[in-house]
């Protein structure tokens, strides 16, 4: 019987980039034609920005004083992420891959002073 809901767990653990690439579409296409409900823990920044339309930003402490945020847009989500890292990224206009600023770089205070992380 199909369940409603999945929980994957780090689906890209012990994947090579290409291996990645063709696991996110795969969960991504039965997904979206299921029409189904996934919850996805993973932390490749690159995968979880390819499967998520949503995301749950944890912060805090681990184990110690930490808490899970509403469920964000994946570009507020993604924002608020890197604005409690202090770090700023921005997209390779050539192949798009998120490219992380040099700290203090004209465009890491440029984007800072603008909300934008």
């Amino acid at each position: 019987m199909p369940a409603d809901i999945y929980l994957i767990d780090e689906p890209s653990a012990y994947l090579d980039s290409e291996q990645r690439i063709i696991a996110s579409r795969v969960i991504k296409r039965f997904i979206m034609h299921a029409k189904k409900t996934a919850f996805i823990v993973e932390h490749d920044f690159i995968m979880a920005t390819y499967l998520a339309d949503r995301v749950i930003v944890f912060d805090g402490q681990p184990g110690i004083d930490a808490h899970a945020n509403t469920p964000e847009s994946l570009l507020t989500g993604c924002n608020t992420f890197l604005k409690n890292l202090d770090v700023t990224f921005r997209r390779d206009p050539t192949n798009y891959r998120p490219r992380i600023n040099k700290s203090n770089s004209q465009l890491d205070q440029e984007q800072k002073a603008g909300g934008n992380y």
